[in-house]
């Protein structure tokens, strides 16, 4: 189907800001000439896309779909053309996806040796889970990932280098004190209140498939999107926080706690779209982690 590129673009622009006024402001036409777009797209693809009222715009179920094919391309493109307007002058973008946790306790070191050596190429962080970090590299929204692994949600389109390996710990404060020496089962540290990090994250899942190797169902007291916040509530005495060593402070307040069932390591993965082109500013990156592709 022959349908013009500039076609897609409108729809793309009136599909993300649900406003037929602020696309026309974002693509410098007139609002007519965005009505009368979407309208011809309609006609060629035989689908109504959008649902008009006066008061708000929404996509149909057909615009939704058209939507999540479009965006991802329209990303592609936009980060084409930026690669090339930026890359001769700055070295180009690079755009990154990890959680606070691998930002503050791992990336800050390597994202400063970058700085220094490309200083005015643009850095982008984006921090969200490694499960949405996954979904991020997947729709092109950023150049690579750093994610703990294993991760379920990367697929095989992304190629994976480890490029660390840590231990997960469970830790106390002050109020668990007669913990303080002992090895605990899995199964007696279900009698306490168990802290840990929510069901969108790969650490949730690690724990949960750790546990029903042992036939013991985990139904921990609080989850919580941030390892920082459960190390301060573990400190507070309000359970037994599950969290990797490598963020673990050395400051006192809190304890490890030992286990009879040994935890597998994990690792932290940097992944990438081996099937796009790189800037240079993201092969340079890439070059700190050296270690063999999985």
């Amino acid at each position: 189907m022959d349908i013009n590129y500039e076609l897609y673009k409108v729809f793309y622009h009136v599909a993300s800001t649900l406003n037929f006024s602020e696309a026309s402001k974002q693509l410098f036409i007139s609002q007519s000439a965005v009505s009368q777009s979407i309208k011809t797209l309609e006609r060629k693809l035989d689908q109504t896309l959008f649902i008009r009222s006066t008061k708000k715009v929404q996509l149909t179920p057909e615009g939704e779909i058209l939507m999540r094919h479009i965006e991802p391309a329209m990303n592609l493109i936009q980060k084409g053309e930026a690669q090339l307007l930026d890359a001769a002058s700055t070295g180009g973008q690079i755009r990154i996806g990890a959680s606070d946790t691998i930002c503050r306790y791992f990336l800050i070191p390597y994202l400063e040796r970058f700085h220094k050596a490309f200083p005015k190429a643009h850095i982008k962080v984006v921090n969200q889970t490694s499960m949405k970090c996954a979904e991020l590299l997947r729709s092109g929204l950023v150049d690579l990932i750093v994610v703990n692994y294993p991760n379920s949600y990367l697929g095989t389109a992304a190629a994976v280098r480890k490029i660390r390996t840590f231990h997960d710990v469970f830790i106390a404060g002050d109020t668990f004190q007669e913990l303080k020496g002992q090895t605990l089962s899995f199964a007696e540290l279900l009698n306490y209140p168990i802290l840990m990090l929510d069901k969108n994250s790969t650490t949730n899942e690690f724990l949960h498939q750790v546990f029903q190797q042992y036939q013991l169902d985990l139904v921990p007291e609080i989850e919580l999107t941030s390892n920082d916040l459960l190390i301060d509530l573990a400190r507070i005495g309000l359970g037994i926080a599950f969290v990797p060593d490598f963020c673990i402070p050395r400051s006192g307040g809190i304890f490890p706690i030992r286990t009879e069932e040994k935890l597998p390591a994990r690792e932290l993965a940097i992944a990438y779209n081996e099937s796009l082109p790189l800037s240079r500013a993201t092969k340079e990156f890439l070059s700190y982690f050296q270690n063999s592709s999985i």
